[in-house]
């Protein structure tokens, strides 16, 4: 019985380092010295770009991020910009139909009847008219560069998703957007890692990525992670998805732990959803798909498990000096976040108990989101997280 203990230990704790440590650095050893090439694009080869935006409630942000995209170096003839609004209550509409009557490339759809994200892109895709789609949120902004660096790489036929380079702004000191900046920023660079290496990103951030319009997959009414379900399309269709880090775009990093949490707990209900829906690519396990989705996503999502094996596998094994050490680490660590509360509380913050305390929080979340899963998901209207914390 000890050594079935013993195995549940380690495993356990091999899976955890093995996602958070080992496999960053196994991916950034193989793609060093590589990197992505992609042709610059002529003005007579640009393709037809079709920017699709939901909106819901984004009084805050939808006007800078029009005019961001009209600011852009790319040839306007080239680019339609197409906004569905959610059935918005604030002044979105307003804002959103102003634009509309300046410029004629912009399509602008109101929606009577709250659906959520993916069907309002569901619907989008059906009035666009480009052969490559950028699906974007309505507070991530572009640059000057954004639509013609996310468009070079199209022109190797084997590649179907393109995710852009995600910086993060408004870092505040008081909450956790240095620690959630630091998370998105590792993200980043370990998929354009798994871009270099095999082609296999794991995963857009849904802030802004394109496809091929001929790849576009119809997202499921209840999805609620549907980045994440039209890159593993991309997969079964045996293309390739990868990072451009010269495409730029730009947002504001969430601060707040509670919205954060909540947000958390919706993407890991949907990830366990994707699981479900996509399982079948973890077998074989001879490709960079099945490697990076296993080593990148699934044991990230069953984090929360592998440290409740960890910490009760290790009361059976107290009788072993080892294990005392080993399971006093682990109360330690738990308690830490309880530490940085009351340190909040009296306005003293430190970065790396924050960093502990994001980490907890993560998996607490996903541990809450893997039994709302398994209650079902009827809707995939969720509530949008608060813009500029």
């Amino acid at each position: 019985m000890i050594l079935i203990f013993q195995i549940l230990f380690w495993i356990s704790v091999i899976m955890i380092f093995h996602s958070y440590v080992f496999f960053p650095l196994l991916v950034h050893f193989l793609a060093k010295n590589k990197k992505l090439h992609f042709p610059e694009l002529a003005k007579q080869d640009l393709p037809k770009v079709s920017i699709l935006v939901a909106a819901f409630n984004e009084e805050e942000v939808i006007a800078e991020k029009i005019e961001s995209i009209y600011k852009s170096h790319y040839d306007i003839q080239k680019f339609e910009l197409l906004i569905g609004s959610d059935n918005s209550s604030d002044r979105t509409n307003e804002i959103v139909q102003a634009y509309a009557d300046k410029y004629p490339n912009l399509t602008f759809n109101i929606y009577k009847k709250r659906r959520g994200k993916q069907n309002v892109i569901n619907d989008l895709f059906q009035l666009s008219t480009g052969n490559i789609l950028i699906l974007s949120d309505a507070n991530v902004i572009f640059d000057a560069n954004t639509i013609q660096e996310i468009a070079r790489p199209f022109a190797d036929e084997k590649i179907g998703l393109v995710d852009t380079n995600m910086i993060n702004r408004g870092l505040k000191i008081e909450g956790i957007s240095h620690q959630e900046k630091a998370y998105i920023s590792r993200e980043v660079l370990i998929k354009h890692d798994e871009s270099v290496i095999w082609g296999s990103m794991m995963g857009p951030f849904g802030g802004c990525y394109a496809i091929r319009r001929e790849d576009y997959s119809p997202v499921p009414a209840n999805a609620l992670v549907d980045d994440f379900y039209i890159n593993m399309k991309i997969f079964e269709k045996g293309k390739l998805a990868v990072n451009n880090l010269d495409a730029k775009v730009y947002e504001d990093v969430s601060n707040n732990l509670k919205d954060e949490f909540t947000r958390k707990i919706r993407i890991a209900t949907g990830s366990f959803q994707n699981l479900k829906w996509f399982g079948h690519l973890l077998w074989p396990m001879n490709n960079g798909i099945a490697f990076t989705f296993f080593s990148h996503k699934v044991l990230r999502w069953l984090g929360p498990f592998f440290i409740i094996f960890a910490f009760v596998s290790n009361l059976f094994l107290l009788p072993y000096r080892f294990y005392q050490f080993a399971l006093l680490i682990q109360i330690f660590t738990m308690l830490l976040p309880l530490l940085d509360f009351v340190l909040r509380k009296m306005n003293i913050h430190n970065s790396l108990l924050r960093f502990i305390t994001h980490f907890y929080s993560m998996n607490a979340a996903l541990f809450v989101g893997f039994f709302r899963f398994l209650k079902g998901v009827e809707s995939g209207v969720w509530k949008v997280t608060k813009r500029n914390q």
